[in-house]
């Protein structure tokens, strides 16, 4: 695919939309979006302040009229705040053959069918309802597009039974799990188990590389057997190095802190809070930011 997600975004808007369609004469957003004033960049928007954007955006888009100017300025945004969403889909499905970029590009279809889809006045949340949408749009792709010859949906449904219930007998028996053993698991017939193993050939071609070991009758990659760091040790390790760190703070950087990352306040209900401007948090968040992320590089 060779599409970025921006041409998507860009794509998503409604025809004959132009930048000077969604700001006014000074730059600014247009005024059918005050709360749009002063971001830049969606993208770049705090989490929290995301999820209440989206909330108050997608209640806006539900009043305007399709295909005018406001009404796609208004979605190509929510687009851009929640392509986080999209991010974390991905994530999610796991290592794939491919490229990332292709599989933002579908999961950001998902994302517009859902913002089109969405309705304010049920009282979801939207990213409960939005985060399903996009899963399903990944792994429709990876059903439609990714398999080596066509197999039945239901034996690709089958596919993914069966390499689950391979894991979980290999960590039981210590070895790959027999036919009779994964159809008693499964509570399936023998027939059925060997027809879902050789639909699982039709996804991908098999490796030249990959050799039997000595005592096994199967060929299987040695990355089976051989475990992997988990990802989360480096994220306790910064936590431990952080936490003195952040004691020697001054109290009210360890408070603006707590308050912006702890409860997910935004900068202007801190400031609220502390009698500051929201500028003046800003500073003193991004000083504070600075300077552990130097105190954390030096150690």
């Amino acid at each position: 695919m060779a599409t970025t997600s921006d041409e998507l975004l860009h794509w998503a808007t409604a025809p004959g939309q132009d930048e000077a369609s969604t700001v006014d004469a000074s730059g600014a957003p247009r005024a059918v979006v005050p709360e749009l004033a002063g971001i830049e960049n969606p993208r770049e928007v705090a989490p929290a302040d995301a999820r209440e954007l989206t909330r108050v955006l997608l209640a806006r888009l539900s009043t305007l009229e399709e295909g005018t100017r406001e009404y796609s300025y208004v979605r190509a945004t929510l687009i851009e705040l929640n392509l986080s969403l999209v991010r974390f889909a991905v994530h999610r499905v796991g290592n794939r053959r491919e490229p990332q970029e292709d599989l933002i590009q579908v999961g950001s279809l998902g994302l517009i069918k859902a913002i089109d889809r969405f309705d304010p006045d049920h009282g979801a949340e939207f990213t409960t309802f939005a985060l399903p949408t996009i899963l399903g749009e990944i792994r429709r792709h990876f059903r439609d597009t990714t398999w080596a010859v066509h197999v039945p949906r239901r034996l690709q449904e089958l596919r993914i039974t069966l390499a689950k219930a391979c894991d979980v007998l290999f960590q039981r028996l210590g070895r790959s799990p027999t036919v009779s053993e994964l159809a008693a698991h499964l509570e399936l017939s023998e027939e059925e188990v060997i027809e879902g193993l050789a639909a699982a050939n039709g996804r991908t071609a098999g490796s030249l590389d990959t050799s039997a070991t000595e005592g096994e009758e199967e060929p299987s990659p040695l990355a089976q057997r051989l475990g992997e760091e988990d990802a989360r040790f480096a994220t306790v390790e910064n936590l431990i190095v952080l936490k003195p760190l952040i004691a020697a703070l001054p109290e009210r950087d360890r408070l603006i802190l707590s308050m912006r990352f702890g409860e997910e306040l935004t900068q202007s209900q801190i400031g609220a809070r502390l009698g500051l401007s929201q500028m003046h948090v800003s500073r003193l968040l991004t000083r504070t930011l600075k300077h552990l992320h130097a105190d954390l590089t030096a150690t």
